[in-house]
């Protein structure tokens, strides 16, 4: 039932949501010769997750990049928004790298991928949300709500090319803003992926991500600074906030703190499957692009728990759009 801290969900719920991006959400901050490796090894992380998916009847949102619903780079000059943002940074605008992407898929794996769109859509039990369509930047100066809503229309119309009909936004870098909300409510979508519910988690510019504010993140990962951060999902301004609770940072080794690491994402599921919450779990799948075995296996270890926690708890696996169903239908059922 509803409450005041949103709805609470019989034996919880496991999200996970997978930020799809291949280099459009690195390329200002890395390049190929840096993160290439990485990128190119997404291409065989995903199979490998939808195999996983598949075998334990794992529910996921893929929000992906606008950009990669394209077979090639004249389908994506066609299909650009109508306003294009003007961000005061340098470096943040896709737009002017462009010229020098490749013509498709195959002399350009690193900006394309639609082969691996078209298998989350034919995999079961798999969402296909939205990255906005240029990777967007809503808090960065720049980023302003009519650019906005060109790009969000412009992804709308290339997701619906492929047959996709997208409910469910993840912001890039986790920018989001009343106003923006208020444009993606406008354009029908219902859901969003919210920050965790502690002040270095708050969505903030590329600028004040301070060094301290990221070595508190890094240091949560490890020991409940902000404590389990399983919530229930809440509405604003008429979206459900499926709020996040942990990054799944990558595996390195099967070390001590690894094994930490992993105590405190299943004591937060644990928490969220006796309090009625909802743990959401997210990273990007280039994450998983190094050391693939290392982090298939503690992702396993993760959907071990979570089977226990079905048993015990009848705890499910839902996407973010159907988490927001589920919660817009209690607030109805209480107006």
């Amino acid at each position: 039932m509803p409450s005041a801290n949103g709805l609470s969900m019989t034996g919880g719920a496991l999200v996970i949501s997978l930020d799809f991006e291949l280099m459009w959400g690195v390329r200002d901050r890395l390049g190929v010769s840096e993160y290439g490796r990485n990128i190119l090894g997404a291409r065989a992380a995903i199979p490998a997750m939808l195999d996983l998916f598949a075998e334990r009847g794992i529910a996921c949102t893929w929000a992906t990049v606008g950009f990669l619903f394209c077979a090639g780079k004249d389908e994506l000059m066609a299909s650009l928004p109508a306003i294009l943002p003007a961000y005061r940074l340098p470096g943040l605008s896709p737009y002017p790298a462009l010229a020098g992407i490749g013509r498709n898929e195959k002399a350009d794996p690193y900006h394309f991928g639609l082969s691996l769109l078209c298998q989350v859509q034919s995999a079961p039990l798999q969402e296909i949300a939205t990255h906005t369509f240029s990777h967007f930047y809503c808090l960065e100066e720049g980023g302003d709500v009519t650019a906005f809503r060109a790009d969000l229309v412009a992804a709308q119309r290339i997701a619906e090319r492929r047959g996709v009909r997208l409910a469910s936004i993840v912001f890039p870098r986790n920018q989001v803003s009343r106003a923006h909300l208020g444009v993606c409510r406008e354009l029908g979508l219902t859901a969003f992926r919210g920050r965790e519910r502690v002040w270095y988690q708050r969505p903030r510019p590329t600028e004040a991500e301070t060094p301290a504010v990221r070595a508190l993140r890094l240091a949560d990962a490890y020991v409940p600074l902000g404590g389990a951060h399983a919530h229930c999902p809440t509405l604003s301004e008429g979206l459900v906030d499926v709020a996040s609770s942990r990054f799944l940072r990558p595996a390195t080794a099967w070390g001590p703190f690894e094994w930490v690491r992993l105590a405190r994402i299943t004591s937060a599921m644990e928490r969220a499957a006796r309090r009625g919450g909802v743990f959401h779990l997210w990273w990007h799948p280039h994450n998983f692009g190094v050391d693939l075995d290392a982090n298939i296996a503690f992702l396993t270890a993760i959907l071990d728990h979570f089977r226990k926690l079905q048993d015990r708890y009848g705890t499910r696996s839902l996407t973010m759009t159907e988490v927001a169903a589920e919660a817009l239908r209690a607030h109805c059922a209480v107006q």
